[in-house]
């Protein structure tokens, strides 16, 4: 692959220690993730894509092995060098919005431009995800997908490297989920983003150029895809 290696993950072991129960939630990950794709990771509950994301995006560390983002090697990040990195680098989007309900949706933007390098105006974060009518609209006054499509415009808004979405679906109706895959595809498309999208739903995994498979803490499968099916397509 000739583009640039973003993440290059080796031997990634998690280790939960619940008292007298051990919990390997990754089990020896190997892994890379380039400039500008589109990647899903799927698996089923408990398969270990969300520990993985979160080592990914330093909101967790590894037991062991390495992860190093462009070379610099996270599990030897200090909680300084971390928050760095999850501020400057990497755009989040949860299964749940996370919006404050007292602020409109380009005040909700607004929070993360205001601290970040080069941000992005909140409205032009908006408008990429479609919201350009919903400016000074506030949580309650937006449906479920529209929360989400502002929970995206917040994630993008400082210009990161890599956009990184749990379940971003999760909560919403298929119709309404694919419109907010819509607004990831655009994402990935104009900014050139990175971004890996956590998904069990192998139908939604179509948009990717790239499945990566997780079991039991494992990666069983990298798959290429020969045919992307854009959002605006799916039915599940």
């Amino acid at each position: 692959m000739g583009a640039e290696e973003v993440f290059h993950a080796r031997g990634v072991t998690k280790i939960y220690d619940m008292g007298e129960v051990k919990v390997h939630a990754l089990r020896g990950v190997e892994l890379d993730l380039y400039a500008g794709e589109l990647v899903a990771l799927l698996g089923a509950s408990g398969s270990g894509k969300s520990t993985l994301l979160n080592i990914l995006g330093g909101l967790d560390t590894a037991t062991s092995g390495q992860v190093l983002y462009q070379g610099t090697d996270l599990t030897r990040a200090d909680d300084r060098a971390l928050t760095h990195y999850r501020r400057h680098h990497v755009g989040f989007v949860f299964q749940f919005y996370n919006l404050i309900p007292s602020l409109t949706a380009r005040e909700n933007v607004a929070i993360v431009t205001e601290i970040a390098e080069d941000p992005m105006l909140p409205a032009d974060a908006l408008d990429l995800v479609g919201l350009s009518g919903r400016l000074d609209h506030f949580p309650a006054q937006l449906s479920g997908g529209e929360q989400q499509r502002v929970a995206i415009a917040r994630a993008i808004a400082k210009r990161p490297a890599v956009l990184l979405c749990d379940e971003p679906t999760g909560a919403l109706d298929s119709e309404t989920g694919v419109v907010v895959l819509e607004a990831l595809e655009r994402v990935n498309r104009e900014l050139g983003t990175t971004t890996a999208v956590i998904t069990h739903n192998v139908v939604q995994a179509g948009i990717a150029e790239r499945i990566i498979h997780l079991r039991d803490g494992l990666i069983t499968q990298v798959e290429t895809n020969p045919r992307r099916t854009p959002a605006r397509e799916l039915t599940w």
